[in-house]
């Protein structure tokens, strides 16, 4: 199955979807895991490193426009940049996060980025002040590796192309 068809609901009575659902979710399960142990090696603490949702959302629906390198990366590095844009200007505070996660779904909007994981990324930046090397480890690096994942899991493992385009 290409990344790029749509599955219709009756498909599911189709045994070939079993696979494709097994394999999206153990993926997911490796993906996660691999997350954990990085985590945990570069001690920052996993509720900082906000991929749990794009996996889900990568290895699960990899034909959605949301899962696609551009909205997977670039998203990620949008919502992180407008955190921390307005936690340098106004520092952390609760209006601030709020403010700066509605900005933040303008901006992927605005340059075709749009990944509703990444809507996570101000408020753990704004809430938790974090530095602009935020940006780079973990945001960046994690997020380039979730898409070499998704690419390899994708394409060795599961058999589909993915993804549907790059850019």
């Amino acid at each position: 199955m290409k990344a790029t068809e749509v599955r219709d609901p009756e498909s599911s009575s189709k045994p070939g979807i079993w696979l494709v659902i097994l394999s999206g979710a153990a993926g997911g399960a490796v993906a996660i895991s691999l997350m954990e142990w990085l985590s945990v090696r570069a001690s920052v603490p996993v509720f900082f490193v906000p991929f749990a949702t794009s996996i889900v959302l990568a290895m699960g629906m990899p034909a959605a426009e949301p899962a696609q390198p551009r909205a997977l990366v670039g998203g990620h590095l949008i919502s992180t940049f407008v955190g921390l844009a307005i936690v340098h200007f106004t520092g952390p505070s609760p209006w601030a996060a709020a403010c700066a996660v509605g900005l933040a779904m303008v901006a992927m909007q605005v340059t075709r980025t749009f990944h509703p994981p990444a809507g996570i990324d101000p408020l753990v930046v704004v809430i938790n002040d974090m530095s602009w090397g935020f940006l780079i480890a973990p945001v960046a690096i994690g997020a380039c590796m979730l898409a070499a994942f998704a690419f390899g899991w994708h394409n060795l493992i599961g058999r589909r192309d993915w993804p549907a385009r790059w850019w």
